[in-house]
């Protein structure tokens, strides 16, 4: 007898006691699965709230003795409310730069400048102090503005820099002549406030596409948080330089 062409497809019937049993995880699997689980969402807010915290008790520690106790609600509430000296000292900071804007301001900021230059210790700790904050909070530069790649510690090693500026002159001068020299800034994992500074001709650092806070997340993680596509841009960079040395 012939099927009907209309029939539905027939459905392979399977034995149930041939099939292979679903393994389901253990009773400890799962409570390791479920405590992972519970680190992984409540690490990074403790650290957040605990780093937070800890900056905002820093500066209400720093403004309290510039402060008069009587604008400090502490002195008329039965706990202490943190935060305040952090208000205090923006509002401090942008009052300063507002009066440091006109011609009496800079006058007199001139004249605190003039009596430090005249002090010979103080000076040149002042003298480079100042150097670093106006390089680092200047709009306009581009100091550890961008990231590059170099060789280091061996040829074929590649590892994360942030570029700093151009060598000075005098500098340049006794470096071995191989074109424009620029400082750069490797950073160690997982603190990135600490590494190495050197120079290195500009030949011989790769500007990649990644911005200070990604590379930054990228040093700190030791390479754990990193999108799929700057490790692809990564790999095709270091593969591209090191094809030519292989060749010859």
């Amino acid at each position: 007898m012939t099927k009907p062409k209309d029939a539905p497809p027939s459905i392979p019937l399977i034995d149930p006691a041939s099939a292979a049993p679903i393994a389901r995880p253990s009773a400890r699997a799962r409570l390791r699965n479920y405590f992972l689980t519970g680190l992984i969402i409540a690490g990074p807010l403790a650290l957040t709230i605990y780093i937070t915290w800890w900056f905002v008790d820093l500066v209400d520690g720093w403004m309290k003795p510039f402060v008069p106790a009587s604008y400090w609600p502490d002195t008329y509430l039965p706990f202490r409310l943190p935060g305040f000296g952090l208000v205090f000292a923006f509002l401090g900071l942008t009052l300063l730069g507002f009066l440091t804007a006109n011609l009496v301001g800079r006058t007199l900021l001139s004249l605190g400048e003039t009596i430090l230059h005249r002090m010979p210790v103080v000076r040149g700790l002042y003298r480079g102090i100042k150097q670093v904050f106006e390089t680092l909070f200047s709009q306009s530069g581009t100091s550890f503005r961008k990231v590059g790649l170099v060789q280091f510690p061996s040829p074929g090693m590649w590892s994360i820099v942030f570029i700093s500026t151009p060598a000075a002159a005098d500098l340049a001068s006794d470096l071995p002549e191989r074109g424009e020299y620029v400082g750069v800034f490797m950073p160690c994992t997982p603190n990135p406030t600490t590494g190495f500074f050197f120079y290195l001709p500009r030949r011989d650092v790769i500007e990649v596409p990644l911005s200070v806070d990604e590379a930054a997340k990228l040093v700190m993680s030791a390479g754990l948080i990193q999108p799929e596509e700057q490790q692809r841009r990564l790999q095709a960079l270091a593969t591209s330089e090191r094809e030519p040395a292989d060749v010859v």
